[in-house]
């Protein structure tokens, strides 16, 4: 993929469906008694890998044009045992909250994954799951993939997370809804909430109290219409390419604007970014608004090991929007980055470095001297989606041509990413 400077880019565009809200829309509807009907559905590998594992235990799902979705839900026991391995391919959401609504069915199950899956460590979320009760067994111990889930009664449990934990946290929700008594997860920071959002739209008896989240089994899930808004961690390379290509605005409108998913707007205010929110709504729990953007004069933060936590998918885009910043931006590093397949501070720290970017890493995280031109050159996605997107938007503002390597990566969450990118 070969990406050439801008002098300018404007445009208003919408993005796809918020993939984490994709992927539980289709969890909670086959676990629901009814019809569920879903606009705005992310129509990526990964969450039709979600779509497969229901299809399987003969939950009737159809896929009909413009990104719509039917579920014909089966309810919380009504799924069927599927003879073979679920196959999650490399989704980790997939398989993380697959972990919770398996240990609670009341047959036997597997779930697998790709290659790449199989490097991905899970102990995080199968120790818990195992306190509740579950019988799951795996590779080192139930850290690696293939799992073997055996039928078992769960109970509720009180967990405090030290760190932010959204997916773990959305694993235990869904555990729960099969628990006896009550589950209580207490978070230091509030993590994502989409799970308890869309559980509660269902009907589940879900509860927050500040940044403790309560579930008691309900009897049921009931059928929703779900409105899907666009993906705030897709809209944010758009926002960044109308921030730093000079003379630019864009407009990403039907944005979920969740105000967990927003850390990463606070940071790029401290950095001096123009950017508005308008013509904000409430649709399905979740808030949704259109976001503004222009050209800014950016300058140099320190982005604290908390807020990488919660902005683990943005940290590349945030690298790139530091060369453009005035100053000295120090990125801070968080375990929760390091657990990817990818680590993602390293990664693109060498490829901006690549492209001319000061960038040093130090065992705390990234320093980027901002301020310096970047050069257009061959760089690597290293197969990660967040990074090729990144460095595509880095590209508008290098002098010459990038080329990216292994960019059919980001067709497993955004296939029309680059041909959106071209057109501003």
């Amino acid at each position: 993929m070969v990406i050439e400077q801008k002098n300018v880019v404007k445009g208003e565009l919408t993005v796809p469906g918020d993939k984490s809200i994709s992927h539980r829309a289709i969890m909670a509807g086959a676990l629901a008694q009814g019809v569920t009907e879903i606009e705005g559905f992310l129509l990526s590998e990964d969450c039709l890998v979600t779509i497969d594992c229901f299809r399987k235990m003969q939950v009737g799902i159809e896929i009909l044009p413009n990104n719509r979705v039917k579920v014909f839900g089966r309810g919380l026991h009504g799924l069927k045992p599927y003879q073979q391995p679920l196959n999650t391919a490399n989704s980790g959401t997939t398989i993380r909250l697959m972990l919770g609504i398996m240990a609670g069915q009341r047959f036997n199950s597997i779930l697998t994954g790709d290659d790449r899956a199989h490097k991905r460590p899970m102990g995080r979320v199968v120790k818990p799951l195992k306190t509740m009760g579950a019988h799951i067994s795996g590779k080192e111990d139930g850290n690696f993939v293939p799992f073997i889930i055996n039928s078992s009664r769960l109970n509720g449990i009180t967990l405090d997370l030290p760190n932010s934990g959204t997916q773990l946290k959305s694993t235990l929700l869904f555990a729960s809804l099969f628990a006896e008594g009550e589950t209580a997860i207490t978070e230091r920071i509030r993590s994502r909430d989409h799970t308890e959002l869309m559980l509660m739209n269902f009907g589940a008896n879900i509860k927050i109290d500040g940044n403790t989240v309560r579930s008691i089994a309900a009897p049921e899930l009931y059928s929703q219409s779900v409105w899907i808004p666009g993906d705030i961690s897709f809209a944010i390379y758009f926002i960044a390419a109308g921030l730093m290509v000079p003379n630019s605005e864009i407009t990403v409108k039907n944005v979920g604007i969740n105000p967990t998913r927003l850390v990463i707007f606070d940071v790029l205010k401290r950095m001096g970014a123009n950017i508005e929110i308008t013509n904000i709504r409430t649709v399905n729990n979740e808030p949704v608004g259109d976001i503004y953007t222009r050209s800014s004069e950016l300058h140099a933060v320190t982005i604290e090991p908390d807020e990488v936590a919660r902005m683990i998918d943005e940290i590349p885009i945030m690298a790139a929007l530091a060369t453009r910043a005035n100053g000295t931006t120090i990125i801070k590093e968080a375990p929760e980055v390091m657990q990817k397949e990818t680590n993602r501070i390293k990664a693109a720290s060498l490829e901006l470095a690549k492209m001319g970017a000061k960038i040093t890493e130090d065992p705390e995280g990234i320093i980027v001297e901002g301020g310096r031109s970047l050069k257009g050159t061959i760089v690597e996605s290293y197969n990660d989606e967040r990074i090729a997107m990144a460095l595509a938007v880095a590209a508008l503002v290098a002098e010459g041509e990038t080329m990216i390597r292994r960019p059919q990566c980001v067709d497993v969450v955004y296939p029309e990413f680059f041909d959106v990118l071209y057109k501003l």
